[in-house]
């Protein structure tokens, strides 16, 4: 999508388009953890999960006064022109931008300062050639009721009538400032709304405040995209029975579940009903082998992508890792001196800019298809037209968690199996027990396994 996009992006019939009709298939990252912190992302337990219980820890370590410089400086680094570049540079042509309602307006309904970073990625993004997704994370009393939206621990926008109006007084000012801005990919109102129990409890008002929401938008901007989610961190559909606007896409998550057809099929039935374009918003935090297999299977179907999240501390699973201090797991202890523990989160804020982290090129590469790759044999392409369970004969709970460990699939004499990639590899290799029963060939944009004799393959080097 870099340089491609002309005018604003909206839904033609169950496609994105740009604003002369090109098609569009969102290949993009996901700025977790920069406007609003979740303590996973920072190698914290459940005590310090939320932003809130974050903000709260450091103030009672080194004052108030210390922990706002902090919080300033954080902002000022953890995400800079610096990674918009990386992320355009790695072809990435989007991101989704996560906001906190807190620090957009206060309880009074007036704006904060907060919106100049928008406007700083915004700017940015341009610059390079990116689009942004401006995602409301957290909403005001939060929509999920969990650490993810800095909630106090209920889904208290669909308890209290004054943060439902302040949800919608916030969304008709981020209308008003961007309205024209075609920078702005589209406008996702709540993310991963009322999980677990919830679902069940507020369904309706989810709808309701949807269709709210849309009015409030459509009376300002009429021309940005508008994406809904489903409830039960974005997963349950049920809710969406008819069209809510005709410019408007749908949005699904998926961790840690088998990434082959069945697992999204639910969503692909949504679009044919209502003809409109699905998008997975959300999804990643495993290892390089299922995010391969996962973003083909989302290509495959025609659905774009968001890869989840762009960075964070000592990780395996995103294209970047920021390096902690040595001492950084003494952060977390309430009785740590405070110029211990200035020192530390001052360590902590110098390990964070793009150009101190660590990359994760594997990531990356697995995410696009893009060798050198390693493959597992599960990973492949399905185009036969009736769905087959290449999952069903073994024994998987917890293995979707993170996958890994060789999980071999027999291909039968004469079987096809497909791997899609960007570009032809230099070399390739098989891991099997009988690697002389597979030829493997480069057809178009892919590797084709074909078997001579039925035999167990393990993996692809794609070189």
């Amino acid at each position: 999508m870099n340089d491609l996009v002309t005018g604003f992006v909206r839904a033609d019939g169950a496609r994105l388009v740009d604003g002369t009709g090109n098609p569009l298939l969102p290949r993009g990252i996901g700025l977790g953890n920069w406007l609003l912190a979740e303590g996973y992302m920072w190698k914290f337990g459940d005590e310090l999960s939320s932003q809130r219980q974050i903000e709260q820890h450091l103030q009672t370590l080194v004052g108030p006064a210390k922990a706002a410089e902090f919080w300033t400086r954080f902002r000022a680094t953890f995400i800079t022109e610096a990674d918009v570049a990386a992320i355009a540079r790695l072809g990435f042509d989007h991101i989704r931008l996560p906001l906190n309602a807190r620090h957009l307006v206060d309880a009074d309904g007036v704006f904060l300062d907060g919106f100049t970073h928008i406007d700083d990625l915004l700017r940015w993004a341009r610059t390079h050639g990116l689009l942004v997704l401006l995602d409301l994370h957290g909403a005001p009393g939060g929509q999920t009721g969990t650490n993810i939206d800095d909630s106090h621990g209920e889904p208290e926008l669909f308890m209290h009538e004054r943060n439902r109006r302040l949800t919608i007084h916030l969304w008709e000012e981020i209308a008003r400032r961007y309205k024209t801005n075609t920078t702005v990919l589209g406008y996702d109102l709540l993310n991963e709304p009322l999980p677990n129990q919830w679902q069940h409890v507020y369904a309706a008002d989810l709808i309701t405040l949807y269709r709210d929401l849309t009015a409030a938008i459509r009376a300002i901007d009429p021309s940005h995209l508008i994406i809904y989610e489903g409830s039960h961190w974005a997963t349950n559909w049920s809710i969406f029975t008819e069209v809510l606007d005709p410019n408007s896409a749908l949005q699904f998550h998926r961790y840690w579940c088998p990434p082959d057809r069945a697992s999204i099929q639910p969503y692909l039935d949504t679009r044919d009903q209502l003809g409109l374009p699905i998008y997975m918003g959300e999804g990643g935090e495993n290892t390089a082998q299922w995010i391969y297999a996962a973003h083909r299977l989302y290509e495959h179907h025609t659905i774009g992508w968001n890869l989840w999240p762009w960075k964070k501390l000592d990780t395996l699973t995103s294209p970047v890792s920021a390096n902690p201090p040595g001492d950084w797991h003494l952060i977390a202890d309430p009785a740590l001196p405070p110029d211990r523990a200035w020192d530390i989160l001052q360590r902590y804020l110098d390990a964070i800019p793009w150009d101190a982290c660590t990359r994760r090129p594997e990531v990356v590469n697995a995410a696009f298809g893009r060798p050198p790759l390693h493959i597992p044999a599960w990973g492949y392409t399905d185009d036969s037209p009736d769905y087959r369970d290449r999952f069903a004969t073994f024994q998987l709970n917890g293995y979707w968690h993170h996958s890994t460990g060789a999980l071999p699939i027999t291909v039968h004499a004469g079987q096809e199996l497909h791997f899609p990639l960007e570009n032809r590899p230099s070399a390739w290799t098989a891991d099997a027990d009988d690697p002389d029963a597979f030829d493997i060939t480069w057809q178009d944009d892919r590797l084709v396994v074909r078997a001579r004799r039925t035999a167990q393959l393990r993996s692809l080097q794609a070189l």
